[in-house]
């Protein structure tokens, strides 16, 4: 009797910890976008204060203050006073990616432990050709339905990586920090970019020590969510 009453609280522990997983496991790759995908939807347009600071290889420039501006599905639109460098990929290029299940290929990859937050893993192949997405892994919180990293290989811009950091605005997903990581030689800069280019010899502003990758970190900041944005903003 001794015995029996030290091993059903064992086996009962055993089971209560492994229930969790197996429930967890049992979401497909597809469902755990289309969760994604819904919390986004969720965000009919928005407006926010952006501050952006590049530390590319060569390149020394100034921190840039920005509006940005987005609307359902896809409209997108950036105002600044000077000329800033900003990758519309990390914003609304996957979501519509993964708009409808038939038009890609996803499957659960692995599951990595980021900043103490259990992340699912998702990769995933847009079927068209015509897509300027190539390939794109996705680490996922699938329990608040937030992408806590990117890593999209485009055509246009080579493979650029995507941190995302989350505080005031988690109810719909919008971070309030993103670090972006890219490929110098196949990153395009905008035009006039080497025209503005500020000789500051700060070190927030020096190039970066890897020659061949560079960062954008970008601070939002002031979000105003579905308020309704004319379409003439996007003009």
């Amino acid at each position: 009797m001794i015995m029996i009453k030290k091993t059903i609280p064992t086996f009962l522990l055993l089971f209560i910890l492994m229930l969790p997983l197996g429930v967890y496991s049992q979401r497909t790759a597809n469902q755990i976008l289309n969760g994604l995908y819904n919390k986004s939807m969720t965000t009919k347009d928005y407006s926010a204060d952006a501050h952006i600071r590049v530390d590319l290889p060569f390149i020394r420039m100034l921190p840039v203050d920005a509006t940005i501006y987005y609307k359902q599905p896809d409209k997108f639109r950036m105002k600044s006073k000077g000329i800033a460098i900003l990758p519309r990929q990390g914003f609304s290029d996957f979501s519509k990616s993964i708009r409808d299940t038939n038009s890609f290929t996803a499957f659960i990859s692995g599951y990595e432990i980021l900043s103490k937050t259990n992340a699912t893993i998702i990769n995933f192949i847009p079927g068209s050709d015509t897509s300027d997405l190539i390939l794109g892994k996705l680490w996922i919180d699938a329990n608040k339905n937030l992408v806590l990293k990117s890593q999209l290989t485009t055509k246009s811009n080579g493979t650029i990586l995507i941190e995302y950091f989350y505080i005031s605005q988690i109810i719909y997903g919008l971070p309030d920090s993103m670090i972006f990581t890219v490929d110098v030689k196949k990153f395009k800069m905008p035009k006039g970019v080497t025209a503005d280019i500020n000789n500051t010899g700060t070190k927030d502003s020096a190039p970066a020590k890897d020659p061949k990758r560079g960062k954008i970190f970008i601070r939002m900041r002031n979000y105003k969510v579905n308020k309704g944005l004319a379409d003439s903003i996007f003009n």
